[in-house]
């Protein structure tokens, strides 16, 4: 083996941001049991000294939190495509009263003369959008709903019914006009600037897990790639691959493909086969401990392994009541698969999963929310889909004492616009949007933000996608400025600021 003056004493190699090259051999000389237990020691707060002074130095999280957290868990709930925010959690009653108008007829003009118009716009493909004039009026009613009295469409009777635990912020704005705004809503950074990692990979990175056979990051769904066809809202990217979601089938007989052994071969024999790779792993990673991937590979077997028993057990629903399978919606053909992952959700952070991410309506293109035409007709649908199993995931937290440590967030890549597009659909809308947020010591029953009359503009108390993440990091106990890696200068809009309004 090459001698290399870099790792003597246990000093780190600048590229590495793992353990050193001391520590590892010794985690190795102890086999996987090693390398569990300095995982389980660091989680429970035993951190060992070395990796003590590579967290003070700003080379790796400790993975305890930086002050007193809220929550333990996210429950991250993302409609892909665009819904609708003046058709949802934001009613813009002007739409229907001047519908057939051009904006620059109606009273509300000047939202044709914001800065905001030209500020709020970062084009992927430049020349691309155009403000849609003919005001579309709203297609479907709306009113007050919880003891709030905060007014959500009917599209959303359940979801409003919850209305009371729920914040809705309806001032979020972002720059991407394209559906590249959907890794944006997840990173923070415009999809020119290229990949980054993505909220819940932060999380992992900061925090771990709370159970060491799952995930510490989870994906149900069909996931958003990016451009180039990765990981895309579940990647990691520099952080290493270690810390990207894993994405998980609603199928307790295959919930992770390739991940059972095949059915000639014992539970005895994978596990030797198991302890083999593990054996010329580790040697190889002795060679080469700067290795991201191996190290990601190396856990990636072992976690594989122990989730061959425990995800089953987690997406086995047959042991479930009927008053839950009914009030997820798994009695109903139009709810259940979507109801399927919100229970699945809430049982995999009910065994200390720390991220959920839960997708609706990806569909291999820009997604099924994407309203360019045919908007009533598809948002009703896509909203009966979801609005039952939300609000059971909801009232089920609720009901068993975890939604004061489980943040509930909802959201989609932007809204869409107050002007027609074609007969009757509306564009992407960048400009202003709503997300909600519910649990974790989050201020039930409020609205935060605003946008104007027609819904266009973020007028009032506007956030930009990353305020939420640092909302979410906030109510983990995590500061994004310590999780910073050396070498991978974040902009100050990467931190974004938490949205104190909406928390306790």
């Amino acid at each position: 083996m090459k001698s290399n003056s870099t790792f003597s004493h246990g000093a780190f190699h600048p590229r590495c941001t793992g353990v050193s090259r001391r520590t590892f051999l010794a985690d190795v000389g102890m086999g996987f049991t090693g390398l569990a237990l300095g995982a389980m020691l660091s989680r429970d707060g035993v951190v060992r000294a070395d990796t003590t002074q590579a967290a003070q130095a700003g080379q790796l999280p400790t993975g305890l939190p930086h002050f007193a957290p809220k929550a333990k868990n996210v429950i991250w709930l993302f409609m892909v495509g665009g819904t609708s925010h003046v058709e949802s959690f934001d009613p813009k009653p002007a739409l229907s009263q001047y519908a057939g108008k051009t904006i620059a007829e109606s009273p509300y003009r000047d939202v044709l003369e914001s800065p905001f118009l030209k500020k709020n716009l970062r084009e992927f493909v430049a020349g691309n959008h155009k403000v849609q004039p003919t005001i579309f009026p709203m297609q479907v009613g709306y009113r007050p709903r919880g003891q709030c009295g905060i007014e959500i469409s009917d599209w959303w009777p359940h979801v409003g019914g919850m209305v009371d635990d729920i914040a809705v912020v309806r001032s979020m704005w972002t720059t991407d006009n394209d559906h590249g705004a959907q890794l944006q809503f997840h990173t923070g950074r415009h999809a020119l600037e290229g990949q980054f990692p993505t909220i819940g990979s932060w999380i992992h990175y900061g925090l771990g897990s709370l159970n060491d056979d799952l995930p510490q990051f989870v994906v149900l769904g069909t996931p958003i790639a990016d451009c180039c066809g990765g990981a895309g809202a579940h990647g990691s990217n520099y952080l290493g691959p270690e810390h990207q979601g894993v994405q998980l089938a609603v199928d307790p007989k295959n919930p992770l493909p390739y991940a059972l052994p095949p059915r000639d071969v014992s539970w005895d024999e994978a596990r030797d086969k198991l302890a083999l790779v593990n054996q010329l792993n580790g040697l190889a990673a002795i060679e080469y401990p700067d290795d991201a991937a191996l190290r990601a590979r190396i856990k990636s077997y072992e976690l594989a392994f122990r989730m061959q028993t425990a995800v089953p057990e987690v997406l086995n629903f047959g042991d479930k009541t009927a008053s839950t399978q009914s009030l997820y919606g798994l009695d109903r053909d139009v709810t259940r698969p979507f109801g399927q992952q919100c229970l699945a959700a809430r049982r995999l952070v009910e065994r200390g999963v720390r991220f959920v991410q839960l997708f609706h309506g990806s569909n291999g293109g820009a997604g099924a929310w994407d309203a360019h035409g045919g908007l009533k007709a598809g948002h009703t649908a896509l909203c009966e889909q979801v609005d039952r199993p939300i609000a059971a995931l909801l009232s089920d937290l609720k009901r068993r004492g975890m939604l004061d440590e489980t943040l509930v967030v909802w959201g989609s890549e932007f809204g869409r616009t107050p002007g027609a597009q074609g007969a009757d659909g509306r564009d992407h809308h960048p400009y202003g949007f709503s997300i909600w947020l519910a649990g974790a010591g989050i201020r039930g029953g409020v609205v935060h933000g605003a946008t104007d009359e027609l819904g266009f503009h973020a007028a009032e108390n506007r956030h930009y996608v990353t305020d939420l993440h640092a909302t979410v990091l906030d109510r983990l106990g995590l500061d994004p400025r310590q999780l910073e890696v050396p070498g991978r200068k974040r902009l100050e809009v990467d931190f974004g600021r938490p949205i104190r309004e909406v928390t306790s």
